[in-house]
């Protein structure tokens, strides 16, 4: 199985900046394409980003947070990041990385983190 934990979490005004790290261990790394998905109080989980596997060239953005936010790779470090900018009180949530074996970014996440609470204040 692959592990992954979440973290740099926390609380930040409304316009700030979080950085969000999942690191990976139990299986290769970088040959999974990885994502981030939020799930606020009483909503469904909701797709974030995604990174493509290897070098990490493409990336898919929800419409929410497009402009927003980044994901990227380090396969060295077993890490995918998400860089979170103009943080918006609807950004609110926990935020879990997943992994996935597939090809492209719509197929099934099989590995997911126990998460992380993102608090976004107004």
């Amino acid at each position: 199985q692959v592990q992954l934990v979440e973290s740099g979490g926390g609380l930040v005004q409304a316009g700030g900046s979080l950085r969000l790290s999942c690191a990976a261990s139990g299986r290769p790394f970088s040959s999974y394409i990885m994502g981030w998905f939020r799930q606020a109080p009483e909503t469904e989980r909701e797709f974030v980003a995604a990174i493509s596997s290897w070098s990490g060239s493409r990336t898919y953005y929800a419409d929410s947070v497009k402009g927003r936010f980044t994901i990227s790779r380090d396969n060295g470090k077993n890490t995918v990041y998400l860089q979170m900018n103009s943080l918006k009180p609807e950004d609110t949530a926990v935020y879990y990385c997943a992994a996935q074996s597939g090809y492209n970014f719509f197929a099934q996440y099989d590995y997911w983190g126990q998460g992380t609470q993102v608090t976004v204040s107004s």
